[in-house]
């Protein structure tokens, strides 16, 4: 099947599913209930594409295509809107934003593309400009991602550090602010929360995706410890505290 015949086979898919005689499970779902699952799919289909998995990435957008449809189709079913106005919007809205592409109009760069689609926004759809630029960034992000874009817009505007260094040693203020929390046991979470900020905001500097990076992180930390874990197994060692030294040394050789 050619593209428009998948996405029809799909949309008949959802409509028997949803219809008389269809899914008692998918029958019962409505928008609110699958807010939890469009988040779960999405970092699935995220964590497929870092691992350069491209069936697997396949996969999960496929499970997002079927949740994004099964939600437009519940508001057609509710007469509010249907699925094809939802990417007859989309995609007008593409063509009204690239007018360097289906207009006349001339960039020279990426950021002057994204200047003239905050312009298009406001003078062409109607958009009222926002009271500050940090407005433009939702509060619904996940708060890496949101202090990332947050930090970005203010250094679209001007205010950002001259020079690495600069970064680096509000790292180092922002560890000895921690200490002196941790000391006085005061203000911890606050302290803590701006030395975060602060590394997420070398990130930035640095053109490295903070959530990206800490992914990584997190599978490297998986792999090595599973890795501990086994080694602990096979030498009949339980894993405690007293068994420290030993994990460490396991720990050290997964490094290599």
């Amino acid at each position: 099947m050619n593209t428009a015949e998948s996405f029809k086979a799909l949309y008949d898919t959802i409509v028997r599913l949803r219809g008389p005689g269809g899914c008692p499970w998918d029958r019962e779902q409505n928008p609110s209930t699958l807010r939890s699952a469009l988040v779960e799919e999405t970092y699935e289909c995220i964590e497929a594409i870092d691992e350069n998995d491209a069936p697997h990435t396949a996969e999960e957008l496929g499970d997002l295509f079927l949740l994004t449809t099964m939600i437009a189709y519940m508001h057609e079913q509710e007469g509010k809107f249907t699925v094809a106005d939802a990417l007859t919007k989309i995609n007008d809205k593409l063509i009204r934003r690239h007018p360097h592409v289906f207009g006349e109009l001339k960039v020279k760069d990426s950021a002057e593309v994204l200047d003239n689609w905050a312009a298009i926004k406001v003078n062409q759809e109607g958009r009222k400009p926002k009271d500050s630029i940090l407005d433009e960034v939702s509060s619904g992000l996940p708060p890496m991602d949101r202090a990332f874009k947050l930090q970005k817009k203010a250094a679209k505007a001007g205010f950002d550090w001259s020079d690495m260094e600069g970064v680096i040693s509000k790292i180092n203020e922002e560890i000895e602010e921690v200490r002196k929390a941790i000391a006085h046991n005061e203000k911890i979470e606050e302290e803590l929360g701006d030395l975060l900020f602060s590394v997420i905001n070398l990130c930035r500097f640095l053109k490295v995706e903070p959530s990206v990076a800490l992914r990584r992180t997190n599978s490297k930390f998986v792999e090595r410890f599973k890795y501990v874990e086994k080694k602990m197994k096979e030498s009949g060692q339980e894993m405690k505290k007293e068994t420290l030294d030993i994990m460490d040394k396991f720990w050290n050789e997964a490094k290599g």
